[in-house]
């Protein structure tokens, strides 16, 4: 996934490991520098931000290596980490002596962004992980506040959410890596398997070291350094988060925990919809997928929900509103989605909502998901008088 010019690096392997427990993230840094031969943790630390810097750590399993700070860029302290933090890899690179760089990103910044920053500039990706502490997953999953108001915001704009953060942390990456949490019961480990079920799932427990010569998967290897260096496909984990592509949860119930799937071919009407958001956005711990406005009936929208907070995007257009001759700037990954999945009369257009809790009522929650599609009258009278519905989402897409 290398850059267009970026020069390739491929004596060194870059992991990231991120993830809003920050204990659990420690821990999984440490396991990684203690199994991996010649690895070196790089952190930017985004806590001084608000004194016009970042500190810049690099630390191995002996301790510090080098520290120095990177300057606000734009006032955005995520730019100033992304501005710096190729530079030090490349560094790392050029030295020739160091095995693994593993980026350890500060609790809030979340994986994407990050990865794909690395795998543009040339360096060699192998690995992105989440570290979890399942005891604490409910808790922060149903923590609705703003990440400024608990200090962990990564800029002046940042309107994220402490619940949305661990969510998108938790669903880009597809590797987790578990601290042994004594608090922890069946009912977290089940929300976690739920949530993402495709994740591999590794404990940060005892490890051995890895072969610098080979980097086999021999008997000694640790299972959660085997995953930092199995490699990673950059455009495949955004393909996976877009809405239009999504890999979302399947059905399951187990451990006082279930996983709704709710798919339909008739579009929300508006005014219902935006009347039941509340009790829709408030009925799971998480709920996720893409929907089909009446009023909308070209566009593909995008719920995301957490905390008690809902975020509504404008995707762009469904599939079946494009002219034959735009399907070939669509991404591969797409068009096979889409064709799975297609519809004689309505194409790729459809209802597919995802909600994972603890106490689900799926009874309600579908009952209450049915009540606001189209009556079959409704319906009947086609897509010219569902364009004149009401409009209830404009404030919602900024229109």
């Amino acid at each position: 996934m290398a850059g267009g010019g970026a020069r390739p690096t491929p004596g060194l392997a870059v992991a990231i490991v991120g993830g809003l427990h920050a204990d659990a993230r420690r821990a999984a840094v440490e396991r990684l520098l203690t199994d991996v031969p010649g690895s070196v943790a790089l952190h930017h630390d985004l806590a001084t931000a608000t004194a016009g810097t970042v500190v810049r750590t690099v630390r191995d399993r002996t301790g510090l290596l080098s520290a120095g700070e990177a300057p606000l860029v734009n006032d955005c302290a995520c730019c100033a980490l992304r501005e710096d933090l190729v530079p030090e890899l490349e560094r790392l690179a050029d030295a020739g002596l160091t095995r693994l760089a593993v980026v350890e990103l500060w609790d809030s910044v979340e994986p994407k962004a990050m990865a794909e920053v690395v795998a543009s500039s040339g360096l060699t990706l192998t690995g992105v992980i989440t570290a979890v502490d399942p005891a604490l997953l409910l808790p922060y999953l149903g923590n609705g506040d703003d990440l400024a108001d608990v200090g962990l915001a990564a800029a002046a704009t940042d309107r994220r959410t402490v619940a949305d953060t661990l969510a998108r942390q938790l669903e880009y990456a597809p590797v987790l890596a578990l601290v042994d949490s004594p608090e922890a019961d069946d009912e977290d480990r089940a929300l976690l398997a739920q949530l993402h079920p495709t994740a591999r799932q590794v404990p940060v427990g005892r490890g051995a070291s890895v072969s610098p010569e080979t980097g086999s998967a021999g008997a000694g290897r640790s299972a959660l350094a085997a995953a930092a260096l199995a490699g990673f496909d950059v455009e495949a984990a955004a393909a996976a988060q877009h809405p239009a592509s999504a890999l979302l949860p399947t059905e399951a119930d187990a451990c006082g925990v279930a996983t709704l799937v709710w798919h339909r071919r008739r579009p929300f009407h508006p005014e219902r919809l935006y009347a039941a958001l509340e009790d829709l956005t408030c009925a799971a711990a998480r709920s996720r997928g893409r929907f089909w406005l009446a009023d909308r009936p070209d566009t593909l929208l995008h719920w995301d929900a957490a905390g008690g907070a809902l975020c509504v995007e404008n995707a762009g257009p469904w599939l079946a509103s494009l002219p034959d001759a735009a399907w070939e700037m669509v991404p591969p990954v797409r068009r096979a989605a889409a064709a799975l999945d297609w519809h004689p009369e309505h194409g790729d257009c459809c209802q597919h909502l995802v909600f994972t809790s603890p106490g689900l009522d799926r009874d309600g929650l579908e009952l209450l998901l049915e009540s606001c599609l189209l009556t079959d009258a409704e319906y009947a009278a086609g897509p010219t008088a569902w364009k004149r519905l009401p409009p209830a989402f404009d404030t919602l897409l900024e229109v």
